[in-house]
C-alpha cells in the first residue's frame, strides 16, 4: 500500500512472479485476480431504483467472491472501486461513494478479521477525502498481521496515473540516473510486491480493461461476464477460474 505520504511502499508478502515463459500454470489456481466491478448502476436502474441502491448491492456480492477465491486458492484480490476518471461522474454520486467506501471499510472488519483477510490500497491517496484516507490508513494497518487472502482496494485508481506516479517517485529517488530496466520501475508502483495478475474479470457486459493495472497486466488472461456486479454469486467466480484453469500460458513464447 502507498504510505500517506506516498513515499514508502509498505511491505507486503512475497510472491513468486507469475510471469515467466518457463512456468507453465495450465490447471493451476490463478495466484492473483483482478475484477473490474462493473454494473451497479446498471443493476438499480433496472429495478427502478437509485444508483446508489446498486453500489450497496455490490458490496454484498464482494464479500461472496472474496469467500470464493479463497475457498478456490486464490491468494490475491485486486478490487477496481474506484476510478480515477470516476470523478466526472455526478458531485451526489461521488460524495456517496467516497461515504460508501469509508463507511465499508470501516463497518465490515469483522468481516475482514473472521476471514483472516489482509487489506491493501493501491491508488493516489492525496486525491481522497480525509475521512477515506484515514479509514484506509486504520483497516490496513489493523489487518496487516492476517495470514487469509491478501485484498487489493483500489480506490481513486489509474493505469496511466499509478505510472505516472511510479515514474516520479523514481526520480525523486534516483536523481537523473536513466532507468536501466522495466523491473526498476516496477519496484515504484503502488504494490510492487504483489504478483501480476494472472487472470482480469469484468462483470457487466462490456470487453474492456478500463486503465486498470496497465503495467501489471501485460500477460494477464482476461475473462468478460454478461452478469451485473450485484447479481455475482461465488459460482460465477469458480466458473472464472475454470476458464483460467483450461487455458495455456504462453507469455510470448510458443510452448
Amino acid at each position: 500500500m502507498e504510505s500517506l505520504t506516498d513515499e514508502t511502499p509498505a511491505e507486503v508478502p512475497q510472491e513468486e512472479s507469475t510471469t515467466s515463459a518457463a512456468h507453465d500454470t495450465s490447471g493451476a489456481p490463478p495466484v492473483h485476480i483482478g475484477i473490474i466491478m462493473d454494473g451497479n448502476g446498471r443493476w438499480a436502474t433496472a429495478r427502478n431504483m437509485p444508483r446508489t441502491k446498486g453500489h450497496q448491492a455490490g458490496i454484498e456480492a464482494v464479500k461472496r467472491v472474496i469467500l470464493a477465491a479463497a475457498d478456490e486458492g486464490v491468494r490475491y484480490v485486486s478490487l477496481y472501486s474506484f476510478s480515477t476518471e470516476n470523478w466526472k461522474r455526478a458531485p451526489t454520486e461521488v460524495e456517496f461513494l467516497m461515504q460508501l467506501v469509508a463507511r465499508n471499510l470501516r463497518d465490515q472488519y469483522d468481516f475482514y478479521r473472521d476471514n483472516r483477510i489482509r487489506l491493501y490500497h493501491s491508488g493516489d491517496l492525496s486525491g481522497l477525502p480525509k475521512a477515506v484516507r484515514k479509514e484506509i490508513a486504520a483497516v490496513t494497518g489493523d489487518t496487516r498481521q492476517y495470514d487469509g487472502i491478501t485484498v487489493n482496494i483500489a480506490v481513486n485508481y489509474g493505469g496511466r496515473n499509478e505510472i505516472v506516479r511510479a515514474f516520479n517517485r523514481y526520480l525523486k529517488a534516483n536523481l537523473d540516473k536513466p532507468l536501466q530496466s522495466e523491473h526498476e520501475l516496477r519496484e515504484y508502483l503502488d504494490l510492487p510486491e504483489f504478483p501480476d495478475p494472472d487472470l482480469i474479470v469484468r462483470s457487466g457486459g462490456h470487453r474492456r480493461i478500463s486503465n486498470f493495472l496497465l503495467w501489471q497486466s501485460a500477460y494477464s488472461e482476461l475473462y468478460f461476464s454478461e452478469k451485473l456486479w450485484p447479481d455475482w454469486e461465488g459460482a460465477d467466480l469458480v466458473a472464472a477460474i475454470a476458464d483460467y484453469k483450461a487455458r495455456k500460458r504462453n507469455y510470448g513464447g510458443t510452448k
